[in-house]
């Protein structure tokens, strides 16, 4: 809700935006929005926090380490929920032939993310204030993650009775409208009628599950598109002013000396415990290190015409990470890649991206990978990795700027150790569950 901090870490005249067109784009749509004064209804999140054991080892003990914070179509919490069934179906049905004594029903802890996450969405609804009104999916040409998103219609219709409509942005660029006078978002369904005889619905809340990668929008009037839905006074999840602040510079940022402590400072204007020195320490604890490869960093001098921060990220180059402004997987350089991907990058895009300390994933944990079709033939036994991430909504802002929040499920997904990128729509890891171990 910091707009001079967005602005100074991801607008086009200080931050990210000046050389990231996708960035660029999006800010100049929120900065218009604010230049326009168009009230700004409340904001609804669906957030989802990934972790990694971190086990550098040398005597120092394994712990929890932040990957990144998601803003924007955060997903798989259905498919989750429906993986932790399954492993708990197959615990019932079978006891697992008693291979391990670990392998008790207490373990298979029960996930409710469908639920928890549904509820968020409904919370948004109930606040619009119009019990008639539908939830808006704003979806990707062709979606291949259209079953994890049914889940969440399924739940919305079924518990809550509302309705969801599914539109891509290429479809509400011509069936969206907006009341100039009342900012009711309009939308015509593409069959052009409705059961109920009606030829449009109010919106009372507009999801994304698309909008977070620049594929999404082809041409400028895409990004008109999602100005206009924010125009509106129907609740985003997430708004742009969210999306922006879920970049990855804005997590580099945070991890700056001063920065986390000037925001939880001011917790008591949210209704927060002012948080102790101690409870800073642990939250700073949970980040590898980061930096800009635009800065000047401590480590290292800079070569001639290099930057500190980028001669920093050839040096440490085998156990880091660089990432730019982008969600969905496939999109970072690492390790012995980043030599030649420096040598590549020109000086203005440095801004752009965030170099990052790699975690250290627990060595000798063996598992089987199967391909769906492939059958057990196709299972390949390979040292993996386990992802962990925590869901959870938040609904704030408005007049009163009153704040919801509440943690509700979690997801793993499990990728073979020698795979950098974790995206299970990318191809790279597949679902799993949490399994507990008695210590």
């Amino acid at each position: 809700m910091d707009e001079e901090f967005l602005d100074r870490v991801m607008g086009e005249v200080e931050g990210v935006g000046k050389v990231d067109e996708f960035t660029g784009q999006l800010w100049r749509r929120w900065r218009n929005l604010r230049n326009g004064n168009v009230p700004r209804p409340m904001q609804l999140g669906l957030f989802r926090s990934d972790y990694l054991v971190h086990a550098p080892g040398g005597g120092e003990p394994a712990s929890l380490k932040q990957v990144e914070f998601n803003t924007i179509s955060s997903s798989f919490g259905a498919l989750s929920e429906c993986s932790a069934s399954l492993h708990r179906y197959l615990y019932k049905s079978t006891q697992y032939y008693a291979v391990s004594p670990h392998l008790k029903e207490v373990n298979f802890p029960v996930n409710n993310t469908t639920a928890g996450l549904a509820e968020g969405l409904a919370e948004a609804h109930k606040a619009y204030g119009v019990p008639n009104a539908r939830i808006l999916f704003v979806v990707q040409e062709g979606e291949r993650n259209v079953f994890d998103q049914r889940w969440l219609e399924y739940e919305l219709l079924e518990k809550h009775g509302i309705h969801v409509v599914r539109q891509t942005l290429h479809q509400l660029g011509e069936s969206a409208t907006i009341d100039p006078l009342t900012r009711i978002l309009q939308i015509m369904p593409p069959s052009g009628l409705l059961s109920d005889g009606s030829t449009s619905v109010e919106i009372s809340t507009v999801y994304f599950r698309a909008g977070y990668t620049p594929t999404d929008y082809p041409t400028p009037a895409y990004y008109d598109t999602r100005y206009l839905l924010e125009s509106s006074r129907a609740i985003q999840c997430p708004s742009i002013q969210l999306q922006l602040a879920g970049g990855k510079k804005v997590q580099q940022v945070l991890t700056s000396p001063g920065v986390l402590e000037h925001f939880l400072s001011d917790a008591a204007r949210w209704g927060a415990d002012a948080f102790t020195s101690a409870e800073l320490q642990e939250l700073r604890s949970s980040w590898m290190e980061m930096w800009g490869l635009d800065e000047d960093v401590p480590g290292a001098a800079g070569a001639a015409g290099e930057c500190s921060g980028v001669c920093k990220a050839r040096e440490r180059s085998a156990k880091l990470v660089l990432k730019p402004q982008r969600e969905g997987g496939g999109n970072n350089v690492y390790k012995e890649a980043i030599p030649t991907f420096l040598d590549s990058l020109p000086v203005k895009e440095r801004e752009a991206w965030i170099a990052m300390e790699l975690i250290a994933a627990p060595q000798g944990l063996g598992n089987y990978l199967v391909r769906a079709g492939s059958g057990t033939e196709g299972a390949v036994k390979t040292e993996v990795i386990s992802e962990l991430g925590i869901f959870g909504w938040a609904l704030f802002g408005g007049p009163d700027k009153q704040v919801k929040e509440k943690e509700v499920g979690w997801l793993v997904r499990t990728k073979g150790k020698d795979s950098n990128e974790g995206g299970v729509a990318a191809g790279f890891s597949v679902l799993d569950s949490v399994f507990l171990v008695d210590d």
